[in-house]
């Protein structure tokens, strides 16, 4: 009964350490910056770039996790960088790229200027 304790943390490190990649999404990169402030700063870009609104959607509570849909794409199939907290010590946010039900462009490039 001692290791019981010990057995439940390390099942769950292990869980977290092996968190997926968002189905459909490619990895793009890591920011030391918090997930909301890398959407915003992917979500202007876009904006500034395109001229057109940019649509982003909170996946996890308190914005831990958002989808950023690039300009003219609607959820939930569209074209969208995937912000994910990082499952890494290293770093805050992971960021993908899933290519939805549209053409991206040069997305990743945006995206990777907000990293």
């Amino acid at each position: 009964m001692k290791y019981l304790p010990l057995i439940v943390v390390t099942a769950a490190l292990a869980a977290c350490a092996n968190q997926p990649v968002p189905s459909g999404s490619q990895s793009v990169g890591t920011s030391q910056q918090p997930p909301q402030a890398v959407a915003q700063c992917i979500a202007q870009k876009w904006a500034n770039k395109s001229q057109q609104q940019v649509v982003s959607q909170s996946v996890l509570a308190n914005d831990q996790a958002i989808d950023v849909y690039v300009p003219g794409q609607q959820p939930p199939n569209g074209a969208a960088a995937t912000v994910r907290p990082a499952w890494n010590a290293n770093a805050k946010t992971w960021v993908g790229f899933r290519a939805g039900g549209g053409a991206g462009g040069d997305a990743t490039g945006d995206i990777s200027a907000c990293l």
